[in-house]
């Protein structure tokens, strides 16, 4: 497969078992989801980079899956990812951080209390040289601990800490709101202005039932890998495929023949090769219109056309 995330040269280690974590060099650490790795959160980057160059140390971002909403409201459906794991590593890979820890978030991991997370977790896993986190982060058990006991207890541990700003806090959470927002609205540009990068999904191509090939526009039915990647409006988008193949494609129920389930469908321009069973990776470049349903066959197929054209305007812009 190729895309957005083809690797670059890259020493990032990743960590998913704690009892087996390296003894890191003056660790310069930071713990959140970075969920998307938008432009926003290349300000904590940075910050971290520059703290561990002026210590000679390693830059070590902590984050959690599952996402923690998942385990403390199972019930919430709300959890939508822009990023899942796999993607967000890539992502990460590509800043120049040096570690990545993916702690299993369990009940019993949420049900530390705050200095067993500080003593325990913290400083005994991580031995930490300097912790830069927001002026809100709260930790432990009912969320009980925050920035005032890391304060507290930051000359009997020896750590040195950074507060992210207020600001720079609400800017994050203003940014990851408004791209999923956007994505659910259909603003394409909005969204890959704030990631820094196209939005993308990836999938396996999997058996449809050929509707698309009887209307002259075979598709290739896309399976995603995680139900929490987050799926843009229902509508019809010019995309890209692995990076460089052009197409349009369609995400909805075909309200046209009274479709129930959700498909997420591309047509590639000027390809006829089979590709059951492939990963294909689609960046999203611009939205084209809304779905709805037509009154005939003809009236859906003159549309295709009128979409197909536009999409390859904007594609070759």
């Amino acid at each position: 497969m190729h895309g957005i995330l083809d690797p670059l040269f890259s020493f990032m280690q990743v960590h998913r078992e704690l009892s087996q974590l390296p003894d890191f060099r003056n660790a310069v650490i930071t713990i959140g989801t970075f969920d998307g790795v938008h432009t926003g959160h290349r300000y904590i980057l940075q910050q971290l980079q520059q703290a561990a160059r002026a210590v000679n140390g390693e830059t070590v971002i902590v984050t959690f899956d599952p996402h923690p909403r998942e385990v403390l409201a199972p019930g919430d459906k709300k959890v939508r990812l822009l990023t899942t794991l796999d993607e967000k590593i890539a992502l990460l890979s590509r800043e120049g951080i040096d570690h990545l820890v993916v702690v299993p978030f369990t009940r019993a991991f949420s049900a530390l209390s705050a200095r067993a997370y500080l003593e325990d977790f913290l400083i005994a896993r991580f031995k930490p040289h300097t912790i830069i986190i927001g002026y809100d982060h709260r930790f432990g058990h009912n969320r009980e601990g925050g920035l005032e006991l890391l304060e507290a207890e930051q000359h009997q541990y020896g750590f040195e800490l950074i507060e992210i700003p207020q600001q720079v806090v609400h800017d994050l959470a203003v940014s990851s709101t408004k791209i999923r927002n956007s994505l659910l609205e259909g603003n394409i540009p909005l969204a890959n202005e704030l990631l820094g990068y196209p939005y993308f999904m990836e999938g396996t191509v999997i058996h449809g039932d050929k509707m698309g090939r009887q209307l002259g526009y075979p598709t290739a039915n896309l399976q995603l890998p995680d139900e929490r990647k987050l799926i843009p409006s229902e509508g019809i988008y010019a995309v890209k495929v692995n990076t460089t193949l052009h197409a349009v494609m369609s995400i909805g129920t075909r309200p046209t023949f009274n479709g129930a389930d959700l498909r997420l469908e591309v047509h590639l321009f000027d390809f006829n090769r089979e590709i059951y069973g492939e990963q294909l990776q689609v960046t999203f470049i611009d939205f084209i219109r809304h779905s709805r349903k037509f009154d005939s066959v003809e009236a859906l197929i003159a549309q295709m056309n009128q979409d197909s054209e536009k999409a390859r305007a904007i594609l070759s812009a």
